[in-house]
């Protein structure tokens, strides 16, 4: 997630990434329980809109179980431009189709800095999927409450919207982003909000998956702020590998 030292905006609030993606197979079920993962290398990890890895490429992995109740359980990495070099978060939620088409997700994703003091955030997250033929829509919350060490009084909130759609017979998709992110602290986009957004493709081939996006924010440029944190617009491309 996101950088602490920039303000916890970066980190939590401020803007798209590549998003945290788990290019992701199903392996096996066995009593209920299905395992996935997934390994991705990114240009640019981008969380929010904001670079995590100092506009460099990154390393990540992703590792869940789920269960046919709708529980699951999880955890995310990537290497990031500060801190130890190191994210891991771990996420528990419960997912489950609400009408046919319909599918809301509630949980809670704790993010991790290993061996750096004070800089752990937890924070809740809601969402809502609906799928039409090969088109999907996904709006969702996610909510830093204040008063943890790492934020301090602050606290903040995302709003975020995700569009995809799969050109049938083809290995392409098409993806859309859009989020709002709100905070007590100034940082991220100055004034506490800052709007982010991507568009791009993803093609896909038996495991592998190669994705090229356009990355944005609404950051302010005073002062060179916005390609100071990291948060200005850029091309990135992706290859994951799921297993």
């Amino acid at each position: 997630m996101k950088k602490l030292s920039r303000a916890c905006l970066g980190m939590l609030l401020a803007a798209v990434a590549v998003p945290q993606a788990a290019y992701a197979q199903e392996e096996e079920d066995t009593d209920g329980i299905t395992i996935t993962g997934g390994a991705t290398v990114v240009s640019d990890y981008r969380f929010r809109g904001f670079s995590q890895s100092n506009e460099e490429a990154a390393i990540q992995g992703t590792f869940t179980i789920a269960h046919d109740s709708g529980l699951y359980l999880g955890t995310w990495g990537s290497s990031i431009g500060f801190n130890n070099g190191t994210e891991i978060d771990v996420y528990a939620g419960y997912s489950t189709e609400l009408t046919p088409g319909l599918v809301g997700d509630i949980g809670a994703t704790l993010y991790l800095y290993p061996g750096v003091s004070n800089t752990t955030v937890i924070e809740p997250y809601a969402s809502l999927t609906g799928t039409v033929g090969p088109a999907s829509i996904k709006g969702g919350v996610a909510w830093a409450p204040g008063g943890q060490d790492s934020l301090g009084d602050a606290s903040g909130i995302y709003l975020y919207s995700d569009v995809g759609v799969a050109i049938p017979d083809t290995p392409i998709k098409l993806k859309a982003h859009l989020g709002y992110a709100k905070s007590d602290s100034f940082l991220g986009g100055l004034d506490g909000e800052v709007f982010d957004y991507s568009v791009g493709v993803d093609f896909t081939w038996k495991v592998l998956t190669l994705g090229i996006s356009y990355v944005n924010t609404d950051a302010p440029k005073t002062l060179g702020y916005k390609e100071a944190v990291g948060a200005d617009g850029a091309v990135l491309f992706s290859l994951g590998a799921a297993f």
